[in-house]
């Protein structure tokens, strides 16, 4: 078997590799979300705005501070075989775009929060949301995805997709509190 197995919980397997000495060493979940709120996602923006941030889209012209961002925020992201962050270079940052489109949260003229989020397969995928550590339980990362979701309702899309890492519950709720449902959870599995 390889290194690292990544199980969905309740498959069968899960058995057979606890059986063979296998224990679980990380844990993550999807969460899915369809025909969301806008009254909801708006009012999330606004909680944002009405404490002094300003949300918005960013263009390939913010790289540089979404790489300062993420940089800052790369020793927080949790490292499992499931959901490695790698933050790489600011080439790689800008790489982002045209693919993903990104939104972001601003104290004055700092970045403080931002997600990546891209169309696949029909529907909103977020790659990931960065907050920085002062602005935390702030609502900045609730905001910066309802921006998000608020702009691809727009364009029609009305389901969107993303994941995490188990030990980071704060974003399983503040996904949760924008209506997304958990659908998956997932188990690594190390011999």
């Amino acid at each position: 078997m390889a290194d690292y197995e990544i199980v969905q919980e309740g498959d069968p397997r899960c058995a057979e590799l606890e059986a063979a000495g296998y224990r679980v060493v990380a844990e993550s979940w999807a969460v899915r979300l369809h025909d969301p709120d806008r009254d909801l996602l708006e009012s999330a923006v606004r909680r944002a705005t009405a404490g002094g941030l300003t949300v918005r889209e960013l263009g390939p012209e913010s790289a540089a501070a979404l790489h300062t961002l993420e940089k800052t925020n790369e020793p927080d992201y949790p490292d499992t075989p499931a959901t490695h962050h790698d933050v790489g270079d600011l080439a790689k940052v800008q790489a982002l775009w045209p693919g993903n489109r990104v939104f972001g949260a601003f104290d004055g003229n700092r970045l403080v929060g931002a997600t990546v989020i891209r169309e696949y397969d029909g529907h909103g995928d977020t790659a990931f949301t960065s907050v920085l550590a002062q602005y935390r339980r702030r609502g900045v990362g609730q905001a910066v995805k309802a921006a998000s979701i608020l702009a691809f309702l727009d364009i029609g899309i009305t389901r969107f997709s993303t994941g995490g890492a188990a030990v980071n519950k704060a974003s399983l709720q503040a996904n949760q509190s924008l209506g997304y449902q958990l659908t998956e959870r997932w188990r690594t599995y190390a011999p």
